[in-house]
């Protein structure tokens, strides 16, 4: 189980050619990866990608690139001629106009930006997109380091709390059979003091406990809560990728909350479901770090 928040860095150096690559994730419903690469790797992003894609599902990736090229490898420089000559004329012009020494030598003129730059080597492709691919695969075991130790984290949190609902709904379960004869006893208190000394009519008291007792009755839900909990501690134990599950079961569990919510006639059990959906919200909130 892995949270979706980590950070991973990898270098390789590979006959002559360094590379290292950090990855940085956060939360996001999908995979969302962001490259920040030299211009000379444009070329290999299809590969970075397809790796990443290979290892991870969800989350929002910022991955960083820094690629040197330490061969021993003879440098060629390209001269742009014109350039030159424009400097050249411009210096010329000044000399004239304003009578300054003319002290320019074709040492100033190489010092000018791109008079004269170094020509980038082609590159090995082959090469340099296995050395992406192992410094990709590298820096995500990193990655998944930190993201596994907070997954576990999460784990406990969440296991903990879906005990904490298990509890309530205990409580709910012993306390919705005590409503229905409560209400039994309010009602035949109340029609007793309106009518005193009038004989009850049981039929129609029963009649009208009954369909309290119908309307109020949440045993379904108590039904679903429990498969639900099951099934959200089995996801947590057993699988690896949980997060789209237990989002799809996080509303399930609010549904059958709520629906407890509107179905109860009584404050004490009003008051628990209520709680119970404080503690679902906070699960939801770490759900949404699950990977």
């Amino acid at each position: 189980m892995y949270s979706m928040t980590g950070y991973g860095k990898c270098t390789k150096f590979v006959e002559g050619r360094e590379m290292t690559i950090e990855l940085k994730s956060v939360n996001h419903r999908f995979l969302d990866i962001n490259t920040k690469l030299p211009k000379m790797l444009i070329c290999i992003e299809d590969t970075l990608r397809k790796t990443i894609q290979s290892k991870i599902s969800r989350g929002r990736l910022d991955v960083f690139i820094t690629y040197l090229d330490k061969r021993d490898l003879m440098k060629n420089v390209s001269v742009d001629l014109g350039l030159a000559e424009g400097y050249i004329n411009a210096k010329n012009q000044l000399v004239q106009k304003f009578g300054v020494l003319d002290d320019f030598s074709v040492n100033s003129l190489m010092k000018i930006s791109d008079v004269i730059k170094p020509e980038s080597q082609d590159d090995d492709l082959e090469a340099l997109t296995e050395l992406v691919k192992e410094t990709t695969l590298g820096a995500i075991t990193e990655l998944n380091k930190m993201r596994f130790a907070e997954g576990a984290k999460l784990k406990k949190d969440i296991v903990d709390r879906i005990t904490v609902l298990e509890e309530n709904l205990v409580s709910i379960e012993a306390q919705a059979p005590i409503v229905v004869e409560n209400y039994r006893k309010k009602i035949t208190e109340r029609v007793q003091a309106i009518l005193e000394n009038v004989e009850i009519d049981q039929n129609k008291l029963i009649n009208e406990v009954a369909f309290f007792a119908d309307k109020s009755n949440v045993d379904e839900e108590i039904t679903r809560l429990k498969s639900h909990f099951v099934q959200a501690k089995q996801f947590i134990n057993d699988e690896v990728l949980i997060g789209r599950k237990m989002d799809f079961l996080i509303q399930e569990f609010n549904r059958e909350t709520n629906t407890i919510c509107s179905k109860s006639n009584d404050l004490s059990l009003t008051n628990i479901a209520v709680s119970m959906k404080s503690e679902i919200e906070k699960i939801r909130e770490q759900v949404q770090n699950l990977e």
